[in-house]
């Protein structure tokens, strides 16, 4: 790959592309950084308008690294940024809106990027619910059956939901929402179906934060549902061996197969993008409001 990659009115130079990144997998930076070029017109849609989180690792996964929220001073202007309000004062985030910028964040070591589950046009409303299973044990039949689970009763509930890999240990099932209603009322909403598909699953599930009272039960965590909180973003890498990538998937995927968290990589999440395209494209056609699914959830409860 060349060292300067040039999209329409953006250059972006690059460094360092020989430095091996995953050592199990020989897998280089240039590599990695390629994986995003190739990757970006499936991924943009996901991050455009986001506030970020970069997981950067500067000479790979076997030294340190750290978390970025702020745009460093030597970010080329052209990348977008948003100025967001926390506890003691604001942070100016970047924001993903191109191929470019992409591919420059990726050549600055991020291998992971973590996305707001709202966009910079209303922080406070998100357009995603996630709950994220995450297991205690490396059964994955029993994680598939659980996501299986939820979907069902998020159907139940009037709500068309999403999977995906997380490229760690779990899945993330994603719920799309149309922005009318703000984060302590999805967070709630998240919590109470988690609370009570872990009353219809004691054996399996659980909402117990402390993981020395988990057992072997997966962990239904619901805790991204907040303002400037993250969760990994779509067809992220994950700093893991064999660069694994957070990839969405179909509800058949999860039914049919044999499908585990780490099942795709950068190495051959393009094959399984040719065969299926992308389970997510067409998700913001069946956001909704949570209005009609609080009032059966109440229902349920009561």
């Amino acid at each position: 790959m060349s060292d300067r990659l040039t999209f329409g009115p953006y250059t972006v130079e690059l460094s360092s592309q020989d430095r091996l990144y995953f050592p199990d997998a020989g897998i280089t930076k240039g590599e990695l950084v390629d994986y995003y070029r190739r990757v970006a017109e499936t991924m943009l849609p996901t991050l455009r308008d986001r506030p970020l989180t970069l997981h950067r690792f500067p000479e790979g996964i076997d030294d340190p690294s750290f978390f970025q929220q702020s745009v460093s001073e030597h970010f080329p202007d052209w990348i977008a940024r948003v100025t967001v309000d926390k506890e003691d004062g604001e942070v100016t985030h970047p924001v993903c809106q191109n191929a470019a910028t992409l591919v420059y964040l990726a050549n600055q070591g991020t291998i992971t990027f973590h996305a707001w589950l709202s966009r910079q046009d209303r922080l406070h409303h998100p357009d995603r619910m996630i709950i994220d299973l995450d297991p205690e044990h490396k059964d994955f039949g029993q994680v598939r059956q659980a996501a299986l689970r939820l979907r069902d009763f998020l159907s139940e509930l009037g709500l068309v939901s999403y999977t995906m890999t997380t490229g760690s240990k779990g899945f993330h099932v994603v719920v799309p929402l149309d922005r009318s209603q703000d984060f302590e009322i999805v967070r709630d909403f998240a919590r109470d179906v988690a609370a009570i598909m872990a009353a219809r699953h004691p054996d399996q599930l659980t909402t117990e934060q402390r993981k020395a009272k988990r057992g072997q039960r997966i962990y239904l965590d619901t805790l991204r549902n907040s303002y400037a909180h993250t969760a990994v973003a779509p067809y992220s890498v994950r700093a893991r061996p064999g660069a694994p990538v957070a990839t969405p998937v179909t509800w058949d995927a999860l039914e049919h197969g044999e499908l585990h968290p780490q099942a795709y990589t950068v190495r051959n999440v393009f094959d399984y993008l040719a065969q299926h395209g992308n389970p997510w494209q067409g998700m913001a056609r069946h956001a909704r409001s949570l209005k009609v699914a609080r009032l059966r959830l109440d229902a349920l409860q009561q």
